[in-house]
C-alpha cells in the first residue's frame, strides 16, 4: 500500500506521530461533544461509542481504507434515527463533524492508494444514504434541513477529489522511481560495455606487440639457426602464419569495436612509467599528492596498463568527491603480486554524489587480469581504493587439452 507520508517527505517523520495523535483525539472529542448536541435520550455511552468509531476511523485508513470508510458510514447511519426527533431545521443526518470526518477520511483513503471507481462508490454511497434519509425522514413529517446534503455532497467531494490527486501523484512517483531505477541499471551495463570495449582497444596494443614478436622470430628462425631439418622448418613456418592469423583475427575484433564507437583511436597505451605524467597533471590541479611506488619496469604490460587506469580513476574520484584531501598513491611488488593503493582524506568542501560507473569500469579492468579490487570508506573519512593484480600469466591452459 501507498505510504502517503512519501508524498510529504519534506515534514520530518517524527511529527507524522504527533499530528495522527492529535487528529484522532480531537476527532473522538468532537463527535462525543456534537452528539451530546443533537442526542437527548440520556445514554452517554452513545457519544462516547460513536466518538471511538470517528476516531478510529482516521486512524484504520491507513491500514484499511475500505473498514475505515465504513466504519464512518456506519456511525453516521447510528446516528441519525437517534437524533432525528431533535432536529428541527438542524443539520441532519450529517454534522458538521460527521461531514468533515468522512470528507477527511476519503481523501486520506485515496492518498493511501485507493482506486478512483472506488473513491466514486464510496462518495455515492454517502450521498444515496443521505437522499433516502431525509426523504424518510420527511414523509414521516420531521422537519430537515435539506441545505445538509448540498454541503455535504461539495465537502465529500473535494475529499475525494483530493484524495484522487494525491494518489496519482503518489502513483507517479513511484513509476518515476522504478524507471530511474531501470534507467540507472541501464547506464551501469553500457559503461561496463563500454568499459570492456576500451579496454580490448587498449589491450590490443600490448598483445599485438607480442605477437608480431612471434611472428619475426618464427620467420627467422631458419635464417638465424643453421642446419634445421626440414620439419622443424615446417614446424616454424606454421607458428609463424598461426600467428599471423591471430593477429589479423584481432585486428579485425577490434574495427568492429571502433565502428561501434567511431570516435575512438589507436594510440600507445599507457604503462606506469608514465606515471609521474598523470601525478604532475593533478598536482598543477591543485591536488596534493605523495606517491610511494617501487619500479617495476618489467612487470606485463597488460598489468602495467590495469595499475595505471586504477590510479587514474581512483585520483579522478579523490578530486572529485574530496576535494582538498591530500592523496596518498602507493604501489608496491610482492613475490606474485602487484599491489596498488590510493588512500585520499577527507575533503574540504561538500562531496559531489557520483554514478559509480567509475568503479565498475575499474572492477572490470582488473578482472580481465585476474586481480580483485576493493573500494571502501576508512574510518578517517576518507576513502581507500586497492587493486591485486597477479603477476603470473593470466591465460591458463588446461593440461588435458593435448591429451
Amino acid at each position: 500500500m501507498i505510504d502517503v507520508q512519501q508524498l510529504l517527505a519534506g515534514w520530518p517523520r517524527g511529527r507524522w506521530g504527533i499530528a495522527a495523535a492529535v487528529g484522532v483525539t480531537a476527532t473522538f472529542f468532537l463527535t462525543a461533544l456534537d452528539t451530546l448536541q443533537h442526542y437527548h435520550f440520556g445514554f452517554l455511552i452513545l457519544p462516547v461509542l460513536l466518538g471511538l468509531a470517528r476516531a478510529f476511523a482516521l486512524a484504520a485508513v491507513f491500514y484499511q481504507p475500505q473498514v475505515a470508510l465504513g466504519v464512518s458510514l456506519a456511525a453516521t447511519a447510528v446516528m441519525a434515527p437517534l437524533s432525528a426527533p431533535n432536529s428541527s431545521g438542524e443539520p441532519w443526518p450529517w454534522t458538521a463533524t460527521a461531514v468533515f470526518s468522512y470528507s477527511i477520511v476519503l481523501a486520506l483513503a485515496g492518498a493511501q492508494g485507493m482506486p478512483r471507481r472506488e473513491l466514486l462508490n464510496w462518495w455515492l454511497a454517502a450521498q444515496a444514504f443521505s437522499v433516502v434519509t431525509v426523504i424518510a425522514a420527511v414523509v414521516l413529517g420531521f422537519n430537515v434541513g435539506w441545505s445538509t446534503l448540498v454541503v455535504m455532497a461539495l465537502l465529500s467531494a473535494v475529499g475525494a477529489g483530493v484524495g484522487d490527486v494525491l494518489r496519482s501523484a503518489t502513483e507517479t512517483r513511484s513509476q518515476l522511481a522504478v524507471q530511474e531505477t531501470i534507467t540507472e541499471a541501464e547506464r551501469s551495463e553500457r559503461s561496463r560495455l563500454q568499459e570492456r570495449a576500451r579496454i580490448a582497444r587498449e589491450l590490443h596494443d600490448v598483445v599485438a606487440h607480442h605477437l608480431s614478436v612471434v611472428v619475426v622470430r618464427a620467420d627467422s628462425a631458419p635464417h638465424r639457426l643453421s642446419g634445421l631439418p626440414d620439419a622443424v622448418r615446417a614446424e616454424f613456418a606454421e607458428i609463424a602464419e598461426a600467428a599471423r592469423s591471430s593477429l589479423a583475427e584481432m585486428r579485425r575484433v577490434l574495427r568492429i569495436l571502433r565502428e561501434e564507437q567511431p570516435d575512438a583511436e589507436l594510440e600507445p597505451q599507457p604503462g606506469l612509467d608514465q606515471l609521474p605524467e598523470l601525478i604532475a597533471a593533478h598536482r598543477e590541479a591543485g591536488a596534493a599528492i605523495e606517491v610511494d611506488a617501487e619500479t617495476v619496469a618489467d612487470v606485463d604490460p597488460a598489468v602495467q596498463l590495469t595499475a595505471y587506469r586504477v590510479v587514474q580513476e581512483a585520483l579522478s574520484n579523490a578530486v572529485r568527491h574530496a576535494t582538498g584531501a591530500p592523496i596518498e598513491v602507493e604501489i608496491r611488488r610482492t613475490a606474485s603480486m602487484l599491489v596498488v593503493r590510493v588512500r585520499n582524506g577527507r575533503g574540504t568542501t561538500a562531496t559531489v554524489e557520483g554514478t559509480g560507473h567509475g568503479l565498475i569500469g575499474m572492477r572490470e579492468r582488473v578482472e580481465l587480469v585476474d586481480g580483485a579490487v576493493t573500494a571502501r570508506p576508512t574510518p578517517q573519512g576518507g576513502y581507500l581504493v586497492e587493486a591485486l593484480l597477479p603477476l603470473q600469466e593470466v591465460t591458463r591452459v588446461d593440461p588435458r587439452a593435448d591429451r
